[in-house]
């Protein structure tokens, strides 16, 4: 309980009632993209390897108040502790590529065989298979820090999955979909590493190490880290705006499609977290390191997945659209999650060596 009432007491008014915001979000960027459509079309010209520059700065702002707690000397330690990365590494790589199959072609393919034409409901399959094969890189540091995780384990944890996926992403996303050749976006997934790890990580230590030595730990802790707390909710809330009238077209034109796609996504997305999460609990893992585990897993790596679905299948595909419904569903599903991952909290023992900040 203790953890929980920091982090509400650090996040204060926002997280109190982030529900009602991230709605809030979501309509006004819908809204916006469709009464001012010239707002989504000029920050699309910022983009450099299908990644948004704009959304990427709002990610990093995310990022960066968890990065800078992170005792950099510590994460080495994180080896000592290998049941955590071997939760989120079987999680991810053994276990939710094929559920996520399994789930798209059942609700897909057999139950709402007779609302969706075979033709696009393979396409809208292969969309689901390309988000399952991708765990979340940049938005897992947010779940990390609303659920008060341990940021050097869970640096740890999300850098071991990016090597995973640079290595095996297209063969197995090819072995699911049947494909002899696969065009893999390499830029997009470079570019995200750069961005939402490597920069983020050193400008957390720059700071961190300038900080504690000119003004000293106290000041560090009780006020440079406080300010930092609403930076996060921030970023996330004008994220969504943006994420959200990019698609807002989408969201208008096919609402019955995206509800269909969009059950089988949740089904996955609390599957997923429940094994990881449950796993966690029964190997008696410390919860600042099993949320993060199973909340990797939960989460997807959208940026990739579009990014590949459009360069595969075309921009008007049904994967593609399947990949933008992955974009849809996962903040109001995570942020469920987050809730339900700080009020079990008590099912895990208390940090005993944990990485501390």
């Amino acid at each position: 309980m203790q953890n929980k009432n920091k982090t509400e007491k650090a996040l204060g008014f926002f997280e109190k009632y982030l529900t009602f915001w991230v709605v809030v979000c979501i309509f006004t960027g819908v809204l916006i993209g469709k009464i001012w459509p010239a707002f989504p079309t000029t920050l699309s010209r910022w983009e450099y390897a299908r990644v948004s520059i704009p959304v990427a700065v709002l990610i990093w702002f995310m990022i960066y108040p968890m990065m800078v707690q992170i005792d950099f000397g510590s994460i080495l330690n994180a080896g000592k502790r290998p049941k955590g990365l071997t939760v989120t590494l079987v999680t991810n790589w053994l276990i939710k590529p094929f559920t996520m199959y399994f789930f798209a072609w059942l609700f897909i393919r057999v139950i709402f065989s007779n609302l969706i034409p075979e033709a696009i409901g393979q396409q809208y399959v292969a969309g689901a298979i390309l988000l399952g094969a991708a765990p979340c890189t940049a938005m897992v540091f947010v779940w990390s820090y609303l659920t008060d995780g341990d940021p050097a384990y869970t640096l740890v944890q999300v850098a071991l999955n990016d090597l995973v996926l640079i290595l095996v992403y297209a063969p197995l996303v090819m072995f699911l979909l049947g494909l002899s050749d696969l065009a893999v976006p390499w830029d997009t997934i470079l570019l995200s590493v750069l961005l939402y790890i490597v920069l983020p990580l050193i400008a957390g230590y720059i700071s961190r190490r300038y900080l504690l030595r000119y003004k000293g730990r106290d000041w560090f802790e009780q006020v440079f880290l406080k300010k930092l707390s609403n930076i996060t909710i921030s970023g996330l809330l004008l994220t969504l705006v943006i994420l959200f009238s990019f698609q807002g077209d989408v969201i208008i034109n096919n609402p019955l499609h995206i509800l269909l796609i969009a059950i089988p996504l949740i089904i996955q997305t609390f599957f997923i977290f429940v094994f990881a999460y449950r796993w966690a609990k029964a190997w008696k893992i410390e919860h600042s390191v099993a949320a993060p585990a199973a909340l990797i897993g939960a989460s997807n790596f959208f940026e990739l997945a579009v990014a590949t679905a459009i360069a595969v299948f075309g921009l008007s595909s049904g994967a593609a659209l399947a990949t933008v419904v992955g974009v849809l569903v996962e903040v109001p599903v995570m942020l469920g999650l987050v809730a339900i991952a700080n009020r079990t909290q008590h099912w895990f023992p208390r940090k005993k060596g944990a990485l501390k900040i």
